[in-house]
């Protein structure tokens, strides 16, 4: 009884452990958050049909197919950065660099989830977004991925698949590329470098270890590197604005993006005066909770309670 009792216990030890490999594998957080972008944007789209109908099943399987897609992406990422990954100490854990994980097995994950993603969009939303789906996958797996050790341009290269999500929610609900999907992209597209070039900027001596080219000066966190981001910030005002001018969002929403845009304008100035972690940190959380109140304040003013 005993040595059973060891066996099953060992057999579950076993499966959680894999369990939590593959949310390694998929990045679930970042992930979910590519997900969320995906799904907000579906919902503030003008389909009566989807949004009210059919609104809890709809967003349930975009839910499941982006994770399938995004899981995809991040699986076929970890394998070609597998060396790369191994040298950086925030990421040696990750179960593909560690060894706990074989490519081959990766790889046919990524395979079988991102097939499985594509098909989904298609069969139960449209041919448009199951395409624009697998663009964004190719994109960031095989061209974002490699290029992170070739030039800074990577960052430029990788904002498209990185905003492309907004733009896959707004086409499957609406079966066009219409103005307010490429105004939600716009925004997401602006907003991921004060958040990427912070992000680099803490890590910058894993990158650097690894080989990885991603602020935008050659000679690391710079003051250059701190204007970049206060540009950036400075484009999403106006970005920010073209949801009410497009009759998208309300004057209480348009206010709400226009608060959010000036505090990452604020943030990345304070980062160009200080120069330190500190400052640089807050400008990688302050974009995680723009994203989230600006596609929120999107939502509210489209949703019918």
């Amino acid at each position: 009884m005993e040595e059973n009792t060891n066996i099953n216990k060992s057999a579950s030890l076993g499966l959680a452990s894999k369990v939590k490999d593959y949310f390694q594998l998929i990045k679930f957080t970042l992930s979910f958050m590519v997900v969320f972008s995906t799904v907000v944007s579906f919902l503030i789209a003008p389909n009566e049909v989807f949004y009210v109908r059919n609104k809890i099943i709809s967003v349930l399987l975009l839910f499941v197919a982006g994770m399938l897609i995004t899981g995809s992406a991040n699986a076929i990422n970890q394998v070609l950065e597998k060396s790369s990954d191994a040298l950086m100490k925030r990421t040696a854990k990750r179960p593909v660099a560690s060894g706990r994980m074989s490519e081959n097995e990766a790889v046919i994950f990524a395979v079988i989830a991102g097939a499985l993603g594509v098909i989904m969009m298609w069969v139960f939303f449209n041919f448009q977004s199951a395409m624009v789906s697998l663009f964004s996958l190719f994109l960031y797996g095989f061209i974002y991925t490699p290029l992170k050790k070739v030039n800074s341009i990577s960052v430029l290269v990788g904002a498209i698949p990185g905003a492309l999500p907004c733009l896959i929610g707004w086409v499957a609900a609406t079966d066009s590329f219409s103005m307010g999907g490429w105004v939600l992209f716009g925004i997401q597209f602006l907003w991921q470098f004060p958040h990427f070039w912070a992000i680099a900027w803490l890590a910058h001596k894993d990158y650097t270890t690894a080989g990885f080219k991603l602020l935008p000066a050659d000679k690391g966190p710079t003051r250059f590197t701190a204007m970049q981001s206060i540009i950036y910030s400075a484009l999403m005002i106006p970005v920010g604005l073209l949801p009410y001018f497009t009759g998208m969002a309300g004057v209480v929403s348009m206010w709400v993006l226009l608060a959010c845009n000036l505090a990452m304008v604020y943030v990345s100035v304070l980062l160009f005066i200080k120069m330190d972690a500190k400052s640089a940190r807050r400008v990688m959380f302050s974009s995680y909770f723009y994203l989230m109140i600006v596609l929120l304040a999107l939502f509210a003013n489209r949703a019918h309670f």
